[in-house]
């Protein structure tokens, strides 16, 4: 259970003694095996304050990977939990440049601070008070007010929202009718305006038709969220955006055009950013590459030659999936560290690895898919990515 933050917690960590507070205790260690010994030493130098402060410390340590700035900043648990990644945040933050912005949730500010830096002018609002209050330490000189995101405070404002999706026990939330404030409740009050809400990348579009893009969203390989469009502010009806942390980024739509065949296996298996297969572009990033499909069903494709910054596997020997072969071929190439692939078919790769007992000193990758109603197995080189 996470620390409960208070509204004079908040007060006290963003004063001069607080900061002085994060600054000693942050040179704890803060270990399984020093803890007792760190309690002590916070409550030595913080007093009633130590629990704040303490939880604080960690929540930063965790954040560092996360945020900018990850050491100035002030979050709870869950907060910092939802909070966007930085880098996906000013993705995001680019397509409301020179935009009046309101943040009808800003919670600790993660994104309120991205928008402002772009926006012509930038508000944030939640209902959460202490959330709020820390808000207003991690973004210095944005109107912050006191608001729910359904009861609108401000008008001619493109409006951007990240609902909760976890219960009153923390337990998260698949459905949107769940959400804190539901996404069609949000979709109704600010109608007309130019809304972009930000959720999770599993979200059943079919349950948010009034969005008129869906973004999927990327970074270093892991898909972060889904971010819906509406208004001018979209400018196509599914989108992948695939971000990396040194800043390089590229993005693919469905105006592209999207005519592969679908024909024999090339030199290579190549295996589309997960932004690209959930926002159902696989096709067209193989038309702009030019590759072709094993099967029309299947998220796999394959070429000749893969595109830079993407998982690609070099075939080495494929054919019909058949276990007892498989498990030859893995003994004949003294395979001892496998990584298996599956796509459209019922296999666990765990299990499977185990049945094949790869000893040996090669490194391989085994990518097994259907290719129409026939399991296929490709013997790859263990080079997981083409840079």
């Amino acid at each position: 259970m996470s620390y409960s933050f208070s509204l004079s917690d908040v007060a006290f960590l963003a004063s001069a003694a607080g900061e002085r507070a994060l600054a000693e205790c942050d040179a704890l260690a803060l270990t399984d095996a020093t803890r007792i010994a760190d309690v002590e030493a916070a409550r030595r130098l913080a007093g009633a304050r130590s629990a704040a402060v303490l939880e604080t410390v960690l929540l930063r340590r965790k954040a560092v990977s996360k945020l900018d700035s990850a050491g100035r900043w002030l979050f709870t648990g869950d907060a910092l939990q939802q909070a966007s990644a930085s880098p996906v945040a000013r993705h995001r933050a680019k397509r409301l440049a020179g935009r009046d912005v309101h943040d009808v949730t800003c919670s600790i500010g993660a994104d309120t601070a991205e928008a402002a830096k772009v926006a012509r002018r930038c508000l944030g609002s939640d209902v959460d008070s202490v959330r709020l209050a820390m808000a207003r330490h991690n973004c210095p000189g944005v109107t912050l007010v006191r608001a729910d995101a359904l009861h609108p405070v401000s008008r001619g404002t493109v409006v951007v929202a990240d609902p909760a999706r976890r219960d009153g026990a923390g337990r998260r939330t698949w459905n949107p009718k769940d959400f804190v404030p539901p996404l069609n409740s949000l979709a109704e009050v600010y109608a007309g305006r130019d809304l972009v809400v930000k959720c999770s990348p599993g979200l059943d579009r079919a349950a948010v038709s009034w969005a008129r893009e869906v973004e999927l969203v990327s970074l270093d390989g892991q898909v972060r969220e889904a971010c819906l469009w509406t208004g001018g502010l979209a400018t196509a009806g599914r989108r992948a955006s695939v971000l990396r942390s040194d800043g390089s980024a590229w993005t693919i739509t469905d105006e592209e055009p999207d005519e592969i065949a679908v024909a024999a296996p090339g030199e290579w298996i190549i295996d589309p950013d997960g932004a690209v297969v959930r926002a159902g572009l696989v096709r067209h990033y193989g038309a702009r590459h030019g590759l072709w499909q094993l099967d029309e069903r299947i998220a796999y494709l394959t070429g000749n030659s893969p595109p830079p910054g993407v998982r690609a596997f070099q075939v080495l020997e494929h054919g019909p999936y058949r276990e007892k072969d498989l498990r030859a071929l893995i003994r004949r190439r003294e395979v001892g560290r496998l990584e298996i692939l599956i796509r459209g078919l019922d296999v666990d790769p765990d299990a499977l690895r185990r049945r094949l007992k790869p000893r040996g000193p090669v490194e391989a990758t085994v990518v097994l898919t259907r290719i129409g109603r026939s399991p296929h197995a490709f013997f790859c080189s263990s080079s997981l990515s083409h840079m």
